[in-house]
């Protein structure tokens, strides 16, 4: 590695490795390489990087990551407890809302104390005006709204004067049944399904992941959390578990995803301590996968098959449209994807196009019309 040959360099050992030092290297030491070494690219360097520096702390064998002994920092351990405990809210919606509410608690107070008598509506305006630029669609920029708002709600929970604050900034408008929901098109499902089973490194838990969204509409955070107890393979069923609603879901399990993860237990898994079924194949392999990695699977997969494609949940909007597509009505797609309401699978009704042209009325002066008139 890399940082091995310039630590031996410099005379420093692996209890000196932390991040300030992995910074040090990454600005300091690679412009000016001369190391016998063609890994000199920072931004590939830094990302070979975050992966040891989480074994490393893991194993004690360097310094924990230094904890954030400030006014802010303090708050946001404090408000992320909150988050947790009373609200329930899942790790990346904490991580999100933190970063976001740390960035504005330090752009107005520093390491100082927090005084919210001094932070205005005005201000906070501002913020998110400055924030925005960040996020391309009117959903994001609505999930920086409640993050705020959700903050202040609790500050004022505890006796702050921050209800004006609350009120400082509204939703951007969202109409969130405008625009047709984006599904892979026939011929791009045989393209990707015919790429599926071809031989290379982690191919078979590729293939695995792949087919669950694309034959059981299974979310990311669905399939990265999938445990061997909860399949039935005698009964044909799979139990999620750790579902977006909080609630345990038992779903038939399609012949050819079955298919899939058997293949891929019997022949590409390792033996881990844990018994989710998708195992990380690269150290530390005790450890689960996580939705990013399933993320990143079913991109790899796009790219392998030459689509031009990136959202792994495109295949979950693809299965849905294949229901309707074979006759299945809005309910029964409704329960496939484990909708709480039936409103959040209207959109669907845009893609079923033989029932649309069933309620299409006639236009005015057909033959169409005048027969309905003297009838």
């Amino acid at each position: 590695m890399h940082l091995s040959i310039w630590t031996h360099q410099t005379n420093l050992g692996l209890a000196d490795v932390d991040v300030t030092l992995v910074v040090e290297f990454l600005k300091g030491h690679l412009p000016q390489c001369n190391c016998e070494t063609s890994a000199c690219n920072p931004a590939c360097v830094r990302a070979a990087l975050a992966h040891p520096l989480v074994v490393l702390r893991e194993a004690g064998a360097i310094r924990p990551k230094p904890r954030d002994e400030t006014t802010v920092g303090e708050e946001l351990r404090r408000y992320d407890q909150y988050m947790t405990q009373v609200r329930g809210l899942a790790p990346k919606t904490r991580e999100g809302a933190l970063r976001l509410i740390g960035a504005l608690l330090r752009k107005h107070f520093g390491d100082g104390d927090i005084q919210f008598e001094v932070l205005t509506a005005e201000h906070v305006r501002h913020f998110f005006a400055l924030q925005a630029k960040n996020y391309s669609t009117p959903s994001s920029q609505g999930a920086v709204v409640a993050y705020l708002r959700g903050y202040f709600r609790w500050r004022a929970s505890l006796s702050d004067r921050t209800h004006a604050l609350v009120g400082a900034l509204a939703y951007p408008a969202n109409w969130q049944l405008a625009s047709l929901p984006k599904s892979l098109e026939p011929a791009e499902v045989e393209q990707l399904e015919a790429d599926l089973g071809q031989s290379g490194p982690s191919t078979l838990r590729a293939d695995a992941i792949a087919s669950c969204p694309l034959d059981q509409g299974l979310r990311s955070s669905e399939i990265a959390h999938l445990n061997l107890d909860d399949i039935d393979w005698e009964g044909g069923t799979i139990t999620l578990r750790r579902t977006k609603g909080r609630r345990e879901d038992v779903m038939p399990l399609p012949e050819a995803t079955g298919r899939a993860i058997a293949l891929y237990l019997r022949g590409e898994r390792p033996k881990p301590q844990h018994q989710m079924v998708f195992a990380r194949h690269m150290t530390p392999r005790e450890r689960p996968i996580g939705p990013d990695l399933v993320r990143k699977t079913i991109r790899q997969a796009y790219a392998r098959a030459d689509l031009a494609h990136t959202r792994s949940h495109l295949l979950r909007h693809t299965m849905a449209s294949r229901l309707l597509t074979g006759g299945s009505s809005l309910k029964e797609v409704a329960n496939m994807l484990r909708h709480r309401s039936l409103n959040t699978t209207l959109i669907y009704a845009k893609l079923d196009g033989s029932r649309l042209v069933e309620m299409a009325l006639p236009w005015p002066g057909t033959s169409a019309a005048a027969t309905g008139r003297l009838s």
